[in-house]
């Protein structure tokens, strides 16, 4: 069996088991770290798209360039991450709603929620899993990917809270 791999310069610890994945061993060694940084998410109405991701859920507005008519980019970025969204005009084919369960990590999903909820984002209750059915709720032990809350931007793309590293703020 292909062992478990974690390369020293991950910025966090592996995961649990049942997220981590088994590879092949390498026949070469990587030299250059790929760090995830950016997702194109398809939306109708950029501005619309960028209040709500701006104003609503509090992410910082990076970059809004525009290059003609046609062409439009808006990178943001969630409080404290390292991953950007884009959305715009031009930048995808991809059908605005189509992307389900992008994830948010957060240290205290009861206060993440409060905070979005405050600002006017519709953010279903938090919720976590007994014996493979939902029960209302974050996990009673702040378990690492125990605690699950969903909401959507305007044009139905969904994304999950989802609780790592508890801290009560």
């Amino acid at each position: 069996m292909p062992k478990e791999t974690h390369r020293a310069t991950d910025e966090f610890p592996p995961r649990p088991s049942f997220y981590q994945h088994y590879v092949a061993e390498p026949t070469k060694e990587f030299t250059v770290d790929y760090k995830f940084e950016l997702v194109v998410v398809p939306v109708t109405d950029v501005d619309r798209a960028k209040a709500f991701y701006e104003k609503s859920c509090g992410f910082n507005v990076d970059v809004d360039h525009t290059g003609g008519e046609e062409f439009r980019v808006v990178q943001l970025t969630p409080p404290g991450s390292a991953c950007s969204v884009t959305i715009g005009k031009g930048l995808t084919d991809a059908t605005p709603g189509c992307f389900k369960g992008l994830h948010l990590m957060v240290t205290d999903i009861e206060a993440a929620r409060a905070e979005m909820v405050e600002r006017g984002v519709d953010v279903a209750p938090v919720r976590h899993m007994v014996n493979g059915e939902w029960t209302p709720g974050p996990d009673p032990n702040h378990g690492d990917y125990e605690s699950f809350a969903e909401f959507a931007d305007p044009d139905g793309n969904t994304w999950v809270l989802q609780e790592r590293d508890y801290s009560a703020s």
